[in-house]
């Protein structure tokens, strides 16, 4: 697997929510190999007092230009919102869903938080999806009007009730799971939300990819900072979620 770094024109950096911003940026070649549910590990600031690349989801693609949303909390990310004229982007970096319209027919999509943003470019890929999305409060709310018309039905759900429905986005999923009969549910999102779904799918029986958050150093499967456990024996049993990931099926990983 290789990778490039790509220099990217900053389009626009705005804050769409509290502490969360949305970047438009341009690259041809990028944009060109982007997948929904691979990533972009990018240079925050200095290299030299920030080192670290940040590992940001994609969350769609338009043309040459791509987007992608985040949280501002720590050191690096309030360095990315202060950069407006051009990025140094390594990517597009891991592996991203298996869209299979032939056999997978009734798709759901589901996304916790930020584990929202990636999916909107998945959604768009997808025939007729059902998404169902869950914020902490209204507040948070964003994209919807996007999903709306990526998805064929589309569930909101709040954690206080503020908006939409009271409750969490697996459970609306599973209250149309007998009337809709998904045939593929796609995930990304908070760990326990995540292992939630793992669960219901296995007991559904209906395949189940899941995209993991993890923290990331060299974001090219060197450094191992990434690992996670899965149900492989012997050498394979800890994946690295940079290059082996970050979409797994969830069958495979240990929650």
């Amino acid at each position: 697997m290789s990778y490039q770094v790509h220099t990217c024109k900053v389009l626009s950096q705005k804050e769409v929510a509290p502490n969360i911003y949305q970047a438009w940026i341009s690259n041809k070649e990028l944009a060109e190999q982007a997948k929904p549910g691979q990533f972009l590990h990018i240079q925050c600031g200095d290299s030299i007092s920030m080192p670290l690349r940040r590992p940001i989801s994609i969350c769609d693609v338009e043309g040459e230009n791509l987007r992608f949303i985040y949280e501002v909390k720590g050191r690096g990310t309030k360095a990315l919102k202060e950069q407006t004229d051009s990025l140094d982007v390594l990517g597009p970096v891991g592996n991203g869903f298996t869209i299979a319209p032939d056999t997978y027919k009734k798709p759901a999509v589901v996304g916790g938080g930020i584990g929202v943003y990636p999916m909107l470019y998945l959604t768009k890929q997808l025939s007729g999806a059902s998404a169902y999305l869950g914020f902490r409060n209204k507040s948070l709310v964003t994209l919807e009007d996007e999903f709306k018309e990526a998805a064929s039905y589309l569930s909101v759900s709040t954690d206080d009730g503020s908006y939409g429905n009271h409750g969490f986005a697996l459970d609306m999923l599973k209250q149309d799971f007998a009337e809709k009969q998904f045939d593929i549910i796609y995930a990304c999102g908070p760990k326990g939300m995540l292992k939630a779904i793992q669960a219901f799918a296995k007991e559904a029986g209906v395949p189940c990819q899941i995209s993991l958050e993890e923290r990331m150093g060299c974001g090219i499967g060197a450094c191992l900072t990434c690992s996670c456990e899965t149900h492989e024996e012997g050498a394979g049993k800890y994946k690295r979620v940079c290059r082996n990931g970050p979409v797994f099926w969830a069958e495979e990983v240990v929650l």
